[in-house]
C-alpha cells in the first residue's frame, strides 16, 4: 500500500513545487500569479467550451506519452513521439490522398490508421533494435529521427506534394472531407479522444495482466536477470518499441483526419515532447496517463487567453511545462529514499 502511496504522493508534491516556482517566475514578470492561476484553470477547465479545447488536445497527448511510456517499462528513455507521430501523419495523409474516392469512408480511415501506426511502430521499432543489436543510445537515436521525419515532412510539403491552393501554409492536398473523423454529438471534441482512452486501457491491460508486460518489467528492471531466466529481452525491447510508435503514429493520424484533413507543419505541434512529460508524470503507467494528459492539455489550452488577459507571452505555458518536467526528473532521487513512505519490515 505505501509502495503505490509513493508513487502517487511524490510527483503531487512535485507538482505543487512546480506550481511554487512558476508563481515565483509570473511574480517576477510582473503579473500576478494567483490571477494567472485562476485564469488558467478558466482557460483549461472553468466552462464547457474550455473542456472542449481540453479534451481536444489532451488526445495526442496520450497517444505520444505512451511512446515515451512503453519503451521505458523495458527500460529505455525513448523521446521520439513527436518523429513518430509526423511521420505517422504524413503516412496517413498520403495514404487518405491515394483511396479518396476509390472507396468508401470507412475503409480509407482504417486503412490511415493501419498505415499511420505501421509508419510509427517502424520509425520508433528501428530505435529498440539499435539499442539492443548495436549498442546505439536510444534517447540520441530518437531524438535525432524526430529531425529527420519534421525535414521529411517539411520537404514534401513544400515541394512535390504541396497543394497549389494552400499558400500561408504549404500543406498536402486534402484527404476529403468524407474521410474525416467526426466529433462526439454536438461538441467539438473528436473520437480520437476515445481511441485514445481505449488503447491507454488495452496497453495498461497488456502491461499489468499479462505475461508480456511482466517480462518487460523484468527485463526493464535487470537485464541480466532476465536473460538468466531465458527471457528474449531484444524481442521485448523491439516489442515495446514499436508499440509505442505505433501509438504516436495513430496521433498523427488523428490530427490529420480530425483537425487538419491534410498534411502540413502544424504536425509539428511538440504534442511528442509535450507527451514526455506527460509519461514521466504518470509514472509510465498507461491508465494514469489519461487524467495526466486532460490536465497537460489544460494548461496548453489556456495559454491563449494567459496571452489576452495578463499580456504575457503564449510561450508562458512552455515555461511552466518545462519547469513541471525538470521537478518531475528531480524527484525520481526521492524514490525509496523517504522513510515515512517505506513498508515496516517484518519481524522475523
Amino acid at each position: 500500500m505505501k509502495a503505490h502511496f509513493e508513487s502517487i504522493a511524490i510527483p503531487s508534491g512535485a507538482l505543487l513545487v512546480s506550481l511554487l516556482l512558476f508563481g515565483v517566475f509570473i511574480g517576477i514578470a510582473g503579473a500576478n500569479p494567483f490571477e494567472v492561476f485562476a485564469s488558467i484553470y478558466r482557460g483549461a477547465f472553468g466552462s464547457w467550451f474550455a473542456w472542449q479545447d481540453t479534451l481536444v488536445r489532451a488526445a495526442p497527448l496520450m497517444l505520444t506519452a505512451l511512446c515515451t511510456a512503453l519503451p521505458a517499462r523495458a527500460g529505455l528513455i525513448v523521446i521520439g513521439g513527436e518523429g513518430a507521430m509526423v511521420a505517422g501523419g504524413f503516412s496517413a495523409a498520403l495514404t487518405g490522398i491515394a483511396l479518396n474516392g476509390t472507396f468508401p469512408p470507412f475503409i480509407v480511415i482504417t486503412c490511415m490508421m493501419f498505415v499511420a501506426m505501421l509508419t510509427g511502430s517502424l520509425w520508433i521499432g528501428a530505435v529498440g533494435a539499435l539499442r539492443h543489436y548495436r549498442g546505439v543510445n536510444e534517447t540520441i537515436s530518437s531524438l535525432l529521427l524526430n529531425y529527420i521525419a519534421i525535414a521529411l515532412l517539411n520537404f514534401f510539403v513544400v515541394g512535390m506534394l504541396k497543394d497549389p491552393e494552400t499558400l500561408n501554409k504549404p500543406s498536402t492536398y486534402p484527404i476529403g472531407d468524407a474521410n474525416m473523423l467526426g466529433a462526439m454529438g454536438s461538441s467539438s471534441i473528436h473520437w480520437g479522444l476515445g481511441i485514445g482512452i481505449i488503447i491507454c486501457i488495452a496497453l495498461w491491460f497488456l502491461m499489468r495482466r499479462t505475461t508480456f508486460g511482466f517480462g518487460m518489467d523484468v527485463a526493464g528492471g535487470n537485464v541480466r536477470a532476465a536473460q538468466l531466466t531465458g527471457l528474449p529481452v531484444g524481442r521485448l525491447i523491439v516489442m515495446a518499441c514499436a508499440l509505442g510508435g505505433a501509438a504516436a503514429g495513430l496521433a498523427g493520424m488523428i490530427e490529420v483526419a480530425a483537425v487538419h484533413g491534410r498534411a502540413n507543419t502544424s504536425l509539428n505541434a511538440g504534442y511528442g515532447y509535450a507527451g514526455i512529460l506527460v509519461a514521466f508524470l504518470a509514472r509510465h503507467n498507461p491508465l494514469a496517463i489519461i487524467p495526466v494528459a486532460i490536465l497537460l492539455g489544460g494548461i496548453r489550452a489556456s495559454g491563449g487567453l494567459l496571452q489576452r488577459a495578463h499580456d504575457l507571452p503564449d510561450a508562458t505555458t512552455l515555461v511552466m511545462q518545462g519547469i513541471i518536467f525538470v521537478v518531475i526528473l528531480a524527484s525520481e532521487a526521492l524514490y525509496g529514499r523517504l522513510p515515512w513512505l517505506q513498508p515496516k519490515a517484518q519481524p522475523a
